[in-house]
């Protein structure tokens, strides 16, 4: 079986849809439609069931869905192992949540490649819900994301509180959250507790879901916005950035992702360097939120 097709079949089922799949997928509704109609040629049943509201499988269709993630699963498995390079034993492919990457991923990436001499590497980065898809698919190894979804053969464990606290270039930017704040959408339940917090406040005028590729513009055109307690101390240290006194903080946790059954010397070793790091962002966090309840 081509294992595009069975790929298609499950972005389909996480998309709801096949205009959300083809979306994701990049390709043109048509194309999906085509993808799985050979498969349904394939297997000889329908998978799916189209109605006004979306997409549902029929009983076939829930029926391969372990056999479509098993078939993904495997291929990738095979894939990393024919692709590590000359000179290495073993691949190991991490994930990155975008706002995550700079920072927390790239350190932690560090201390592995120096931990691991006889090990090649390969990041990836995205959304959570496309490093979880990539993790069910074989792709992904272990990431570290907000707010994962807990899907069978994964195993996932907080790491970091991530407190978020407001920052601004102007020192005397106040929490009354005038036209120079940016909203910085850290997620769903970052949403609610925004709302909850500020419900006199008009919508903000410009809103942001770039996370903390967005820092370098806060500081360039002096505004406003909320930004993880970690990446902000060296900024807040050199005067580039103030906490804004009487704005609340928000808890935006971080989790590691991994295989379960990821090779138990790869996943020691990766965790025991993703902790360490983890334990100095956590003292920078903490070092932010005593000057903030000091301010």
């Amino acid at each position: 079986m081509d294992i595009l097709l069975a790929r298609t079949y499950l972005e389909v089922i996480a998309a709801g849809n096949f205009v959300n799949a083809a979306r994701r997928l990049n390709i043109t509704q048509s194309a999906v439609s085509l993808r799985i109609r050979k498969l349904e040629d394939l297997l000889g049943q329908p998978v799916f069931m189209r109605t006004r509201s979306g997409t549902s499988l029929t009983p076939a269709g829930r029926q391969f869905e372990r056999f479509a993630l098993t078939l993904v699963k495997v291929w990738e498995e095979a894939r990393h192992q024919v692709s590590v390079p000359a000179g290495y034993s073993e691949r190991l492919v991490i994930g990155g949540q975008y706002s995550l990457l700079p920072g927390l991923t790239m350190r932690w990436f560090g201390r592995l490649e120096q931990r691991l001499p006889d090990v090649a590497f390969r990041i990836e980065a995205g959304m959570a819900d496309r490093l979880i898809r990539q993790m069910v698919e074989g792709v992904l190894d272990i990431a570290i994301m907000y707010r994962p979804q807990l899907r069978p053969g994964l195993t996932v464990e907080q790491i970091l509180g991530g407190d978020l606290v407001m920052v601004s270039a102007d020192p005397d930017f106040g929490p009354e959250l005038d036209e120079r704040y940016i909203f910085m959408d850290w997620g769903e339940e970052f949403v609610a507790a925004h709302n909850a917090a500020f419900p006199d406040q008009d919508i903000p005028r410009s809103s942001f879901a770039t996370g903390a590729l967005s820092l370098n513009f806060i500081i360039n055109s002096h505004k406003a916005a909320y930004f993880p307690a970690r990446l902000v101390r060296d900024y807040l240290e050199t005067g580039q950035l103030h906490l804004v006194n009487g704005a609340p903080s928000f808890s935006n946790p971080v989790f590691v992702v991994y295989q379960s059954d990821l090779d138990p010397a790869l996943r020691t070793a990766a965790l025991e360097e993703l902790y360490a790091v983890a334990k100095l962002a956590d003292a920078a966090t903490q070092d932010v939120l005593r000057e903030l309840d000091e301010g």
